[in-house]
């Protein structure tokens, strides 16, 4: 645009200014559509358009002029704030829903945002919080018959995609310390039917705990910390767990070794233990230990070291409040009732009560690995650990 277009792109906005300054919307219109024609590139000259026409009630007209300021910049605030508007005046649920989305996810970046921009803040996230709920609502509806037919494992998949669609959680990724094994499906709890025998290990829940009261009633439990960081570790979220019972294990298997005295001490669970499709990599699996969290404390996120194994809970001791979060989905404790897990998806664990809590954990190999896999797995451990030896 050449310098008399500009002058003369001024010139008009002056005169549309002027005229709404009077009242007059209609010559306003005229003079910002003319300013807007020499200066198309101009995003301002647009917003004063489609105030011009908003204030004459022409509805598209605003429209046309708001989706014009924001063909020049997708990041004008203040344009998608008036569409925003203009698509919620209308009754238009759905661009508005995703307009004031847009508005808010800009806004994060405003450092002290004014009392007037917080309270239209405030508005968008009531708008969009609305509409989802009319939304899960009419969701909840039409798929109210089809859930009441489907399976567990339907039933949980297709709550989990409304879920995202509505915002309510995210989906994890899996993030393994070690050795990740790709295109095993990353789902936070496995399904039942992948774990027959959880029914046998649950039915030997009164035993298990009967072993472990005798075990902690006992002078020395034989508990250990089950956080050991080495010396000179800098301060990390594992700190406060670092080398503290708060946090406590007695294991009866560890990197794939039994402990023998420690099984002596809890014989029929090491037995069941045994009979079950353990997790087996020398040197690496299984990990069967009974694990005790103090009352009022807390394990951070944090995930594990890979994914070819899975990691059951049979919860024996739990106070009510106790909560467990894998990834997007948070249960609780509920004694004697079995669940396996993927811990290479991020999960957490709390006991926010004055009692101590007390699980049974045990590896079993990722339902989904074949037995040709797992013995190829195996192997692959095999000869990594022996080139690390011949490394070290």
């Amino acid at each position: 645009m050449g310098a008399g277009s500009s002058t003369e792109a001024a010139n008009s906005n002056t005169l549309g200014m002027d005229a709404l300054r009077v009242g007059d919307a209609e010559t306003a219109a005229v003079h910002f559509a003319r300013a807007c024609e020499l200066a198309p590139d101009a995003g301002e000259l647009w917003l004063n358009l489609a105030t011009a026409r908003r204030q004459l009630r022409d509805d598209e007209g605003e429209r046309v002029a708001l989706d014009a300021a924001l063909n020049v910049d997708q990041r004008n605030l203040m344009a998608l704030i008036r569409l925003a508007q203009l698509h919620e005046r209308l009754g238009e649920d759905v661009p508005a829903t995703n307009r004031w989305s847009n508005v808010l996810s800009l806004a994060a970046a405003i450092d002290q945002p004014s009392l007037e921009f917080l309270a239209l803040l405030n508005h968008a996230k009531t708008y969009i919080q609305e509409q989802r709920r009319h939304l899960a609502d009419a969701l909840d509806q039409v798929l109210a018959g089809d859930l009441a037919k489907a399976s567990v494992r339907e039933q949980r998949r297709v709550r989990a995609s409304t879920d995202v669609l509505l915002g309510r959680r995210t989906i994890f990724a899996n993030d393994c310390h070690g050795f990740h094994y790709p295109f095993l499906p990353a789902d936070e709890f496995f399904d039942r039917d992948d774990s027959p025998w959880l029914s046998q290990l649950e039915a030997a829940t009164a035993d298990i705990r009967a072993e472990l009261e005798a075990i902690m009633a006992a002078a020395d439990p034989g508990l250990a910390p089950y956080v050991e960081q080495p010396s000179g570790v800098p301060e990390n979220k594992w700190s406060p767990l670092d080398k503290s019972l708060d946090w406590g294990a007695l294991h009866l298997w560890r990197d794939g070794e039994r402990n023998d005295a420690a099984c002596a001490r809890a014989p029929k669970t090491a037995a069941l233990v045994e009979s079950l499709p353990l997790c087996r990599i020398p040197g690496r699996a299984p990990a069967v230990f009974f694990s005790i969290l103090k009352a009022g404390k807390s394990i951070p996120p944090h995930t594990g070291v890979t994914n070819v194994r899975s990691i059951v809970h049979l919860p024996l001791i739990v106070p009510e409040g106790c909560t467990f979060r894998v990834g997007g989905e948070t249960r609780p404790w509920v004694e004697g009732e079995a669940f396996v897990f993927d811990d290479t998806i991020e999960h957490e664990a709390h006991n926010p009560t004055t009692q101590d809590r007390a699980v049974l954990i045990l590896d079993t190999w990722n339902p989904h690995l074949s037995e040709a896999e797992r013995t190829m797995i195996c192997k692959i451990y095999a000869v990594t650990a022996s080139e690390k030896m011949r490394a070290d």
